[in-house]
């Protein structure tokens, strides 16, 4: 078994990578509803995966150390007149690629479409470039509240579930910024091949029922079923995914399967120069 984000699964099941998993194997919602019905469409919108939890990139900053000024855009996160000082991000270029777009003023639901042209392209790492000697790159997503925290960086792009985690647990003085949040998923996915895949198929029958299914509540990932909700923390829900879906943008998982690969070398060759 393995967990997968849904933006590198469509690649990954199209390279016959991982096992097709039958729907017929869902079981349905507690309150009866069938399971093709319950789950949210995208969780089950690829063969070889079964959603599990919706998560978003963020980016979050300290409220102590910004003062009275904060950010509350993804513009902002590209202005470091109005807001000087380092910013991190994941060193890939999935999300950076949209949030430059994004800042530079391409309507979110034009970003993929622009993106896939040559000259969208130029325009983001043109976007990029602006302030590209203010920022501090990291590997993990374990690094970004640790960056916050130790002012390695004023604002950095996160998973909201890290820095969720950090504001609950550690009393962070952190917040998070919404607008153009990127959306995703993981899913339930098996190793194409595996020994163990009737093993695997039980445990995907288990595991999606509605109460497993109920998210994260303690790093606020949200559920991918609609019969989850009922077993959901209700001092959780503001600070879920779907609770601003109307703010993000989807990451889109074919996209990245078809540019992923001339992206990430020409992302390579951006860093280097």
């Amino acid at each position: 078994m393995v967990d997968i984000e849904v933006i590198d699964l469509e690649r990954a099941c199209a390279e016959g990578l991982l096992e097709q998993i039958p729907r017929s194997i869902l079981p349905p919602g507690d309150d009866g509803t069938p399971a093709l019905q319950d789950f949210v469409p995208a969780a089950l919108a690829n063969e070889c995966g079964v959603g599990v939890i919706v998560w978003t990139i963020i980016y979050a900053f300290d409220a102590n150390a910004m003062g009275a000024n904060k950010p509350s855009t993804v513009a902002d996160l590209f202005d470091t007149k109005k807001f000087p000082g380092k910013r991190a991000f994941r060193k890939r270029p999935q999300v950076n690629m949209e949030w430059a777009l994004l800042a530079d003023g391409v309507e979110p639901a034009k970003v993929y479409e622009v993106l896939a042209t040559e000259a969208g392209q130029k325009r983001a790492f043109a976007k990029l470039d602006t302030i590209k000697n203010d920022i501090v790159w990291f590997d993990s997503w374990s690094q970004a509240p640790q960056l916050l925290n130790d002012g390695g960086a004023i604002m950095v792009q996160s998973a909201n579930g890290r820095i969720f985690s950090a504001i609950k647990e550690d009393k962070k003085p952190f917040e998070m910024v919404w607008d153009s949040h990127v959306y995703d998923l993981d899913v339930w996915a098996i190793v194409k091949g595996s020994k163990n895949k009737a093993l695997g198929l039980e445990f995907i029958t288990h595991a999606t029922k509605s109460k497993p299914l109920a998210g994260m509540a303690d790093v606020a990932y949200g559920p991918t079923r609609k019969s989850s909700a009922v077993y959901v923390d209700p001092s959780v829900v503001p600070n879920l995914p779907t609770s601003h879906i109307e703010k993000g943008i989807k990451a889109d998982g074919i996209f990245w399967a078809d540019f992923g690969e001339s992206l990430g070398e020409k992302f390579n060759e951006w860093l280097l120069r």
